[in-house]
């Protein structure tokens, strides 16, 4: 019988551009036995994995979890639930695994409220992240913009419901990063207007990936159809 307990990696497979994965999170890759990744409900995609395809043996065990898009808390605790036992099973097996995010494993990921489920449930179980280079950094870089320097400050948003924290917090913040701003892109560029941001900012649109769009003008995203992976970064205000 095997008494040893297999130890869980969470993986930030980057961006998009499989050469921005750290070395570090490929070494652990090529050994695993088991990789976990999301995936929607409706299918069986998963773009961590793509991602990182090189990087895994031909014989490593992939493992799709599908995480529901809904509101209903049930639905969804019944599911993290459900994920949570398929992983302690794999571990309790001996098996070594990862899990695999987008961007960074604890920046708006799943990988978060799966490591909190499991540390929950069992708490002896061992957990090491590793950190991964995030899609606002890849977009910073792509358009040469500076996120932060001196005694400037950042902030960190997500799109989902608008450009409403931007207008709360305008005034006290430098720089301003916005995720997922595809679906509400029409407020979140008003919000970017009213704080005189909207001159400074720039819109990058599948970061890292082969078709890759940066937009210099973020009213340009406002006259297309929404797409997913959108993100602005703005700087200060520039005086008239």
């Amino acid at each position: 019988m095997n008494n040893r307990q297999g130890k869980l990696y969470g993986i930030g497979v980057g961006p998009g551009d499989p050469e921005l994965i750290p070395l570090k999170s490929i070494n652990i890759l090529k050994k695993v036995d088991v990789v976990f990744c999301a995936s929607s409900s409706k299918n069986n995609h998963s773009l961590a994995v793509n991602i990182a395809r090189e990087y895994l043996p031909k014989d490593t065990l992939i493992h799709r979890l599908p995480f529901p898009m809904t509101m209903d808390k049930e639905v969804a605790s019944k599911a993290w639930s459900e994920h949570v036992d398929t992983i302690l099973a794999e571990l309790n097996q001996g098996k070594d695994a990862a899990f695999l995010t987008l961007g960074d494993p604890l920046t708006y990921s799943t990988f978060g409220y799966l490591m909190q489920c499991l540390q929950s449930n069992a708490p002896e179980i061992r957990i090491e992240t590793v950190p991964g280079i995030t899609s606002f950094q890849a977009a910073a870089a792509a358009t040469n913009t500076t996120l932060v320097e001196g005694e400037e400050s950042l902030l960190l948003l997500s799109g989902v419901q608008g450009g409403d924290k931007l207008r709360e917090m305008s005034s006290r913040v430098d720089n301003v990063v916005f995720l997922k701003a595809y679906k509400n892109i029409t407020d979140i560029c008003e919000a970017l207007d009213e704080s005189g941001r909207m001159k400074t900012a720039v819109g990058v649109v599948r970061c890292g990936f082969p078709d890759q769009e940066v937009f210099q003008d973020v009213k340009e995203l406002c006259s297309q159809e929404p797409k997913y992976w959108t993100l602005i970064i703005s700087k200060p205000g520039q005086e008239e």
